[in-house]
């Protein structure tokens, strides 16, 4: 299995956004700030063909986001600016999700053999590994066998050759390989590009029209996968 790290792993500082959006006069509810995130995701959509059009689907997350923190009609231009300078370094990439290390160990427990593909800038294992989720061999967190960072490669999602990269390292073929990411048109069209089959967390269950496998938490792909869920 090979996971994503953005909305696996990581999610959004609420402290950077809560400041980001106080920059604009808007006040947020940090209950909410998860749930803005993957708003934001169902904005990547799979249909399309060729390269991502990442300047069709990024200001429609920025939009979707801000409006799942309630920002006020009278803010939101305001808003959008702000978070879209905040998330325009790494940055704001530090929030570990809540349950996903339990749930990894849970994935490890399998007996899967688990490695990581993320589309990041190049310290994705150095914090991973600092924050005890996960690492490439023995360590504080869960032991992985391969970790690629679009950063570090040169190349990123959904372009299948950063899925190859994974896929030589473990020594697997795709049919045999699943992909946990959380958005469509990254992650299911770049697993789908490669051969891999997709898996979405999907914890706020937003993507009601999928054609693709949806999960709520690693908790409960790893229940599926053992049958006991």
């Amino acid at each position: 299995m090979l996971l994503d790290v953005g909305g696996v792993f990581h999610l959004p500082d609420h402290d950077m956004i809560r400041a980001a959006l106080a920059r604009a006069e808007s006040e947020v509810d940090v209950d909410v700030l998860d749930l803005a995130h993957y708003q934001g995701a169902t904005a990547f959509g799979t249909d399309y063909e060729g390269d991502l059009p990442w300047r069709e689907f990024w200001p429609q997350y920025v939009e979707r986001y801000a409006r799942a923190c309630g920002v006020p009609d009278d803010r939101f231009a305001d808003a959008i600016d702000h978070l879209d300078t905040t998330f325009t370094t790494m940055a704001p990439w530090s929030r570990v999700v809540p349950g996903a290390k339990e749930g990894l160990r849970e994935l490890a427990a399998t007996g899967l053999r688990l490695g990581v593909v993320s589309n990041a800038d190049g310290t994705t294992a150095e914090r991973l590994a600092r924050e005890e989720v996960l690492q490439v061999g023995p360590g504080a967190g869960v032991e992985v066998e391969t970790l690629i960072d679009s950063g570090v490669v040169g190349v990123s999602k959904p372009d299948p050759r950063i899925f190859a990269l994974a896929l030589d390292a473990l020594g697997l073929d795709a049919a045999d390989v699943i992909y946990v990411g959380d958005t469509p048109a990254i992650d299911v069209v770049g697993a789908r590009r490669a051969g891999i089959h997709p898996v979405v967390v999907d914890p706020y269950g937003l993507h009601v029209d999928a054609d693709y496998d949806r999960v709520a938490s690693l908790s409960e792909l790893a229940s599926r996968l053992t049958g006991s869920a």
